[in-house]
């Protein structure tokens, strides 16, 4: 084995993803090795989504790989720094990479990794695994200084940052991910086993060019760069005629975010007969009639809208580039054509107040979404959000111990508040839509009352039709 891939994420670890139950495996690291695979190299994948880290340890004494590569997240680290320990206790070189390690690879390189991977890893890994001294022995600083896209230790000690990596144009020449690598069919059980559908991700594009000041993209950049068509379509055609799933993710930042794109889509999987149900996430101001016709023709059940608030104040403070009107637009247009609406609201956004959260339940009682998620911001650093409020921010603890979500913003309420707001703003909407389905109910039964009544003197011969 040249490098054994893994993640960090622990199924077992996560109680609130086990009352959920909706995991999904890592596409990224399952893109990075397909592209391995390709160059010709013996690549080994350690899926920890099912697994312990027990199993993880057990692994790198059975295989002994000479590198192992680490997929990290923000929710991840505390595991991922486990599993270095682990690897290099197995004397393995360690590779970290994925959205937390480049904006914190000095910590990951005291923490025993190797080199830090920035951005896209396909061929950052394929050119640090061509080279033999990250395979044996200790790399020198002149072996990987020509590497562009990665952060190392140098001679003296300093954090050296190569220039960035040319992100990948052509997304079609990458080979599909290499889901034969994890057990997809236990995934499958797991969404039957809760949800009796089973379902399979897959992305059609890769990055987003929106500006969300609190959003990281430090793997893919601020660039959007979508597959063929027939591409995906082909990629959908082996999931169906492999996995069978009941149900399809789209796990795109913004599925739909090209119109003519979208259209050509759904004619192309009209004319290979594939409908499959699915959800994405989508913006609000991407989805005209001709689009939301083409998600129907798709077999698109509920579409998650990131509405972030109900106050347009906030909203433009982060460069959300949509307007509150926009939102109720799209979420009518998708509801009058049987889809559902999800949406994402973000509560404690820098500036927000009362009549901001006032705002959000209002705008929520107005759209009526059939479903909406609620997260309190926190500054991700590397953020635009992170800068703006870098000189008030406070740690809970220990870099090791915690994560982004764990900084305090002075200035700001306390969690607890918005512990509270979000119970008040899920009980108001609830019970607006409580009394919504009430009145709706009377209307109905009064309408149906009426039309019995009509009937009856119609038999008789009571009453004509004016």
């Amino acid at each position: 084995m040249d490098l054994l891939l893994a993640h960090a994420y622990f199924l077992a670890e996560d109680p609130a993803e086990q009352r959920i139950m909706r995991p999904h495996p890592p596409l990224g690291l399952l893109y990075v090795s397909a592209h391995l695979k390709s160059c010709g190299l013996d690549v080994g994948v350690f899926d920890a989504t099912f697994r312990s880290h027990r199993d993880f340890a057990a692994t790198l004494e059975r295989e002994r790989p000479p590198v192992v590569g680490i997929a990290v997240n923000l929710m991840t680290k505390r595991h991922a720094l486990r599993m270095i320990a682990a690897a290099r206790r197995a004397g393995a070189r360690v590779v970290v990479g994925g959205p937390d390690p480049p904006y914190h690879a000095e910590a990951y390189l005291e923490a025993g990794a190797d080199v830090v991977v920035i951005g896209e890893g396909e061929r950052t890994l394929e050119e640090l695994l061509a080279r033999p001294p990250i395979r044996g022995g200790p790399a020198k600083p002149d072996d990987l200084a020509p590497i562009a896209g990665i952060a190392f230790r140098g001679a003296d000690g300093a954090v050296v940052r190569t220039p960035a990596r040319e992100l990948i144009a052509d997304l079609d020449a990458q080979p599909f991910p290499d889901r034969g690598a994890v057990d997809i069919p236990g995934y499958l059980r797991a969404w039957r086993e809760r949800h009796g559908v089973g379902t399979v991700s897959l992305i059609t594009a890769r990055g987003c060019p929106y500006t969300c000041t609190w959003c990281s993209r430090s793997v893919f950049g601020e660039t959007h760069r979508r597959r063929s068509v027939a591409n995906v379509a082909d990629e959908v055609e082996g999931i169906v005629d492999r996995y069978h799933p009941e149900r399809l993710w789209y796990a795109d930042d913004v599925f739909a975010i090209h119109r003519g794109w979208t259209l050509s889509y759904a004619v192309e999987l009209e004319r290979r007969k594939l409908r499959l149900p699915f959800e994405c996430i989508s913006r609000a101001e991407r989805i005209d009639d001709d689009v939301a016709d083409a998600l129907v023709s798709l077999g698109c059940f509920r579409v998650w809208i990131g509405s972030e608030s109900g106050s347009q104040r906030i909203l433009d403070a982060m460069k959300r580039k949509v307007t509150i009107d926009q939102v109720r637009e799209a979420a009518g247009r998708l509801k009058r054509r049987g889809i559902e609406v999800g949406m994402f609201i973000m509560l404690g956004f820098d500036g927000e107040g009362l009549e901001d959260l006032r705002a959000t339940v209002d705008h929520l009682k107005r759209t009526a979404p059939d479903v909406f998620l609620t997260t309190v911001s926190y500054p991700i650093k590397g953020t635009p959000y992170y800068r703006q409020v870098a000189d008030r921010l406070a740690s809970r603890g220990a870099w090791a111990d915690g994560t982004d979500r764990d900084l305090i913003v002075r200035g700001l309420p306390v969690r607890r508040y918005y512990d509270f707001a979000r119970r008040w703003m899920t009980a108001e909407v609830a019970r607006d839509q409580h009394w919504r389905r009430r009145r709706y109910v009377r209307a109905a039964r009064a309408a149906s009352s009426a039309f019995v009544g009509r009937l009856g003197m119609a038999v008789t011969g009571q009453w004509r039709e004016p």
